[in-house]
C-alpha cells in the first residue's frame, strides 16, 4: 500500500524517539523498516519487497519488511545514522556514501577497478564482497547483501564528452565520496557535492552542468530532461550496500537471524534480474526522448584515473582487496 509522505515522517518520528530501545522489540509484530532513496519499482526497492515476501511465508507472516522509498525517510547518509541507532532496522546506501566510515567500501569504488558488471558481481559475491560485508560491524551494522548499481556515466546539459579534457570547466555533481571528488577534479571537471534529490533542478537552472550515474537512475530521476548528453564513460561500478541495524539484528532469535540473512543473499539473484531488464529499458527509453548518446576514448580516462587508484592504494588492506577484485577480471 502506498505510503504518503506525513505518514513515513509520522512513523519516523515515533522509531526516532524509541531509539534507544531495541527497535524491533518495540514492534510486537515484527514488522521492520528499510529506508531506500530510490523511486517506488526501482530493483533494490523490488528486491527488499521480495524479502518480505519470503520471510512473511517462512514465519507464517511473523517477520515482514515496511519499504519506505524515494527519500521518505531522509538521505542516505542520514538513513545509515538511524540504522546504526536503531531507529531503522534495513537501509540500502551506495558504496560511494559509505567510502569515509568504511574503507574497504572504497577499493569497490575506484575508478576502472572493473571491466564489466560480470566482473563487479564476481567481486561482490567473492571474498572482496565478504571482505567488505563484515567490515560494517565495526560501527553497529550487519552487512547482509551488495547489490548491483550497473557502470556509471557522465551526463551533462552542454556537449559530448569524448575525451578527460572535455570535462574541463563543467560543474558535476557528485556523491558525497572524497574518491569520486578526487576522480572528477582529475578528469578535470569541477565537481559538486550535491544531494541526490537536489540534482534535477540544479541542472535546470545551471547550478551544476551534469552530474554521473548509470542508466536507470538517469531515467527514473527524469535527469534525462534536462541533459541530453550522455557520454559512456564507465567509470565506476560502485554497488549498492544492503544493511541492517545491529540492534535488530540482535534482538532477533538465531534462527530468524539465519533467515533475514538468507532472504538477503536470495535476493540478489532477484535484484539483478530486475536490474539487467529494466536497465535496457531505461536505456531504450532515453534514447528514444532523443537524449545523444556517444562513446568516450577509455584509455584516455583510464589513464588518468590510475593516480587516483595509487593514491588510495598504498593502503596494504585496500590493496588486498584490490588485488583479489582483479584476480577476478
Amino acid at each position: 500500500m502506498p505510503v504518503n509522505r506525513r505518514d513515513a515522517l509520522i512513523g519516523l518520528g515515533a522509531l526516532c524517539a524509541a531509539h534507544s530501545r531495541t527497535a524491533l522489540a518495540l514492534r510486537a509484530d515484527g514488522l521492520m523498516t528499510a529506508a531506500d532513496v530510490h523511486v517506488d519499482g526501482y530493483p533494490t526497492v523490488q528486491a527488499v519487497r521480495w524479502m518480505s515476501e519470503r520471510l512473511a511465508a517462512q514465519t507464517d507472516g511473523r517477520l515482514r519488511i515496511r519499504v519506505y522509498h524515494a527519500g521518505q525517510l531522509g538521505r542516505e547518509g542520514d538513513t545509515v545514522d538511524l540504522a546504526r541507532f536503531g531507529a531503522l532496522d534495513i537501509v540500502r546506501v551506495n558504496f560511494a556514501s559509505l567510502n569515509n566510515a568504511f574503507p574497504s567500501t572504497r577499493v569497490f569504488s575506484l575508478p576502472y577497478v572493473f571491466e564489466s558488471v560480470a566482473h563487479m558481481r564476481r567481486a561482490a559475491d567473492g571474498k572482496p564482497g565478504a571482505a567488505v560485508l563484515e567490515e560494517f560491524a565495526r560501527r553497529e551494522l550487519v552487512g547482509l547483501a551488495i547489490y548491483d548499481a550497473g557502470s556509471r556515466s557522465f551526463y551533462n546539459v552542454r556537449r559530448p564528452i569524448n575525451e578527460p579534457r572535455d570535462l574541463h570547466g563543467l560543474k558535476v555533481r557528485v556523491p558525497p565520496s572524497d574518491i569520486f571528488l578526487a576522480t572528477i577534479a582529475a578528469l578535470g571537471g569541477n565537481p559538486t557535492p550535491l544531494p541526490f534529490g537536489e540534482v534535477y533542478s540544479a541542472m535546470q537552472t545551471h547550478l551544476i552542468e551534469g552530474a554521473e550515474n548509470n542508466w536507470r537512475t538517469f531515467h527514473t530521476s527524469r535527469h534525462f530532461e534536462v541533459a541530453h548528453y550522455w557520454s559512456q564513460s564507465d567509470h565506476s561500478y560502485s554497488p549498492e550496500a544492503l544493511l541492517m541495524s545491529r540492534r535488530t539484528y540482535d534482538a532477533l532469535s538465531a534462527r530468524d537471524r539465519e533467515l533475514v540473512v538468507a532472504a538477503a543473499r536470495e535476493s540478489v539473484p532477484y535484484m539483478r534480474g530486475l536490474w539487467d531488464q529494466m536497465e535496457a529499458e531505461s536505456r531504450a527509453f532515453v534514447l528514444a526522448a532523443s537524449v545523444k548518446a556517444n562513446d568516450v576514448d577509455l584509455p584516455a580516462f583510464r589513464k588518468v584515473a590510475a593516480s587516483i587508484q595509487e593514491r588510495y592504494l598504498v593502503d596494504q588492506s585496500l590493496r588486498a582487496i584490490f588485488d583479489g577484485i582483479r584476480g577476478l577480471a
